[in-house]
This record gives structure tokens, C-alpha cells and sequence, in this order.
């Protein structure tokens, strides 16, 4: 049985004196086994990328997490090593590749970093070191030596009301991971808030009157998403629409043909 396409924006990582284009695992493995897709990995190389040549042969987007930050100026604030790592290449990737997305009405998943993109791309802006802020929690993972407990799950979201997230949950609450220090500070025009931490941090969201499923969410839903029922309902849910997708793109190429 054909499956379908998600295009999943790499990094641009330095080892060794190479360059790497390079995805975790984890969010691949996820795409495979939580929406069942093939995943490709779309190198980081801006405007040098075909974004339209690309978006044509695929299903959905799926924007993953990182250790790497959005470039504060790119949201009018200035630098600082709190704001740090940066990946220019992915920026310049991935600001482009949401817009577009959008517009043409294919389905798109964000992730972490992702999310935070995805408010960036539309007009928002980020804080960092949120935990600093009076009333937040720590929301960044517990240091550990075992990927299980710095992935934990730990936290509440609440959902908002008639959301997309609650339809999707079946519920008006879920406990899920955070390994974030940054996070939303102005919400971009066009983004509705779907779910936000027992401290008000927001993390879910989707874009308002999109054409096709376009959610972002703050956690971690790939790591758990063959044993956890709240990353597994999400992932399916993309994968849902992912497959409605290839259904019309392959018609479309039939009639074209």
C-alpha cells in the first residue's frame, strides 16, 4: 500500500570539519510507526531549495525539535547567550517552508523548536529562559544520563475548549513531557491558542482558518508515540490527514496525466 510523504527540514550541524544535514531519529521513527509515512529529510540550504518543487511531491511538513534556537533578530530582539545555539541554515529553511505550506493548505506538525518557528514564521516573537520569568515552571528537562527520565512525561495541558487538540485528545486535559527553556511571547496573528502549561506557557497551537491541518505543540509527542496514547492520537491524527492529502495529489496527477 502507497504511503504517504512528509518533508522534514534538517539541521546544519559541524563534526569533525564536515558539514551534516541531519534529523534525529527519533522524530523519523515517528513518522514512520505514530502516521504512518515515509519521511524525507529536506537539507537546510534556504533559498538555494526549490520550496514549491519540493511541497508538490510531498504530503505534509513536519517540523521537528532541536537544541539550536530561532535567531532573535529575525523576531526584532537582540542577540544574547541566553538565546543560544543558533542554526541560520534551518532558519532560513524552515521560516520560508511554514509559510508556504500554509498557503498551499498541506498538512503541517511542529515540534518543540517547530512550534516555536511556526509563531516566528507567522509575526510572533519568543522569550528565553523562561523559567526565570515569576510564575513559570522549569520547564527544561531534568539532567540525566537516561533519555527515558529527561523525556519524561510531567506535565499538564489544559485544552482549550472546542480546539482541534480536544477534538483530536478526547479531553480537556493531557500530561505530557518539556524539555524547553524558551517559549511563546507574543502570539503570532493567525495562531489560536489550543492548550497551555498549568503556568499559563502556552503549548499547543493552530493556525486559524488554515486549509489543511496545521498544529504546533511545545512537547515532545515523537519520543512516546508507540506507548503513550496522547503522542500516539496525535500522530495519527497528522498521519489522517497526511493520507487525505496523497489521496488528492494522486488523483490530481491522474487527470493531469
Amino acid at each position: 500500500m502507497a504511503k504517504p510523504f512528509v518533508l522534514v527540514p534538517a539541521d546544519l550541524k559541524e563534526f569533525e570539519n564536515y558539514r551534516w544535514h541531519s534529523v534525529a531519529n527519533q522524530y523519523l521513527e515517528a513518522a514512520i510507526a505514530g502516521a504512518g509515512a515515509t519521511p524525507l529529510i529536506l537539507p537546510a540550504f534556504g533559498d538555494q531549495l526549490d520550496i514549491d518543487g519540493a511541497l508538490d511531491r510531498v504530503d505534509g511538513v513536519m517540523l521537528t525539535g532541536s537544541r539550536s534556537n530561532v535567531y532573535p533578530e529575525i523576531y526584532g530582539v537582540t542577540p544574547s547567550t541566553a538565546h543560544e545555539p543558533y542554526d541560520h541554515a534551518r532558519d532560513a529553511t524552515t521560516l520560508p517552508l511554514i509559510r508556504r505550506a500554509i498557503e498551499r493548505g498541506i498538512p503541517l506538525l511542529a515540534i518543540c523548536r517547530g512550534f516555536q518557528e511556526l509563531n516566528v514564521a507567522l509575526g510572533g516573537t519568543l522569550a528565553t529562559e523562561i523559567q526565570d520569568i515569576d510564575g513559570r515552571m522549569d520547564h527544561r528537562a531534568p539532567v540525566h544520563d537516561d533519555q527515558k527520565e529527561r523525556f519524561r512525561i510531567r506535565h499538564q495541558v489544559i485544552i482549550e475548549t472546542g480546539s482541534c487538540l480536544g477534538r483530536i485528545m478526547d479531553a480537556d486535559k493531557i500530561d505530557v513531557n518539556s524539555l524547553h527553556r524558551q517559549g511563546i511571547a507574543r502570539l503570532a496573528p493567525g495562531l489560536t491558542v489550543e492548550g497551555v502549561a498549568p503556568d499559563g506557557t502556552i503549548e499547543a497551537v493552530r493556525v486559524e482558518g488554515a486549509k489543511a491541518f496545521a498544529v504546533g505543540v511545545q512537547w515532545h509527542p515523537e519520543y512516546w508515540v508507540k506507548t503513550d496514547s496522547v503522542s500516539a492520537r496525535l500522530f495519527q491524527a497528522f498521519g489522517d490527514e497526511l493520507r487525505e492529502r496523497m489521496g488528492a495529489r494522486l488523483l490530481a496527477a491522474r487527470a493531469a496525466g
